[in-house]
């Protein structure tokens, strides 16, 4: 059996994820083996597949904090306590990374992303690792530094969630045109602007055979399986309109966008866990 990580070794991959995902916040190309090939060098009892384990279990780890994590690296759950105790320690001391992270997450969209083919981005939703702990709820280790949820701040730009909505907007009008039914592409309603975020959802759409679908956008610049956050209201309106509701991720959104659909209510295709609470005065 394969001893556990010494911290110097765990400090190693930390410091190699780092550099690579400010790299890819950047927009910089970089080659994921060559840094596994440089790591091996260094951290001889260890092999290619273990360090790329580890550097699962450190996006595993952001995705806990409130970080992004590098496209092509899914995160592994199972890891050890001390490595996200040190992705913690290292993320406090790391002010050239938060000032990416948060550029990023606060850019303005000045234009859409241009596709060749807007209906080719359909992609099967992610599946769920089954040993997957609650997302912050982790029975790993316990965070402790005061911090920015990146994602949450991400979740809040604007101008990213009404890109969004504009290109979902485009994907619906072609989606029905192709089938034959114009008709119907021309009623569809961008209803957050027209009656407002009151609604539960975004766009109303249709199905082919004319009943509706309604449609509620998350969209975000990092990989499809960093977590969007829906509101009680969302998630009322995903019970109450079940067989109409639909949830459209958009992720990668700024570089490659893809989209993966939900159908029905929240509650029975997403995991929903609290991350604020309403309070009053015992």
């Amino acid at each position: 059996m394969p001893e556990d990580w010494k911290r110097e070794e765990v400090e190693a991959v930390i410091t190699d994820y780092f550099d690579m995902l400010a790299m890819e916040l950047r927009g910089e190309d970089f080659n994921k083996a060559e840094h596994n090939r440089t790591l091996q060098k260094i951290l001889t009892t260890r092999s290619r597949g273990a360090i790329e384990k580890k550097h699962q279990n450190i996006s595993a780890v952001l995705l806990e904090l409130g970080y992004p994590y590098i496209d092509g690296y899914k995160p592994l759950w199972n890891y050890q306590a001390i490595l996200g105790s040190v992705v913690e320690e290292r993320l406090s001391q790391a002010e050239l990374l938060n000032q990416t992270v948060s550029s990023v997450v606060e850019q303005k969209v000045e234009t859409n992303p241009a596709v060749e083919d807007i209906l080719s981005i359909l992609v099967a939703p992610p599946v769920r690792d089954e040993d997957r702990p609650r997302l912050y709820d982790t029975a790993q280790f316990t965070p402790r530094m005061i911090r920015r949820n990146y994602l949450e701040i991400e979740a809040r730009n604007h101008s990213l969630g009404q890109a969004g909505e504009q290109f979902v907007l485009r994907f619906e009008h072609e989606r029905l045109w192709r089938a034959g039914e114009r008709r119907l592409a021309e009623r569809i309603e961008h209803v957050s602007t027209t009656k407002g975020d009151g609604m539960g959802y975004d766009v109303s759409s249709f199905e082919t055979s004319g009943e509706p679908r309604l449609i509620e956008v998350k969209t975000t610049s990092f990989g499809p399986l960093t977590p969007f956050f829906a509101s009680r209201n969302e998630v009322a309106a995903s019970e109450f309109h079940a067989p109409a509701f639909q949830l459209y991720r958009l992720f990668n959104f700024r570089e490659k966008p893809k989209l993966y659909t939900l159908a029905g209510s929240l509650r029975s295709s997403c995991i929903l866990e609290p991350v604020s609470y309403s309070a009053v005065p015992d």
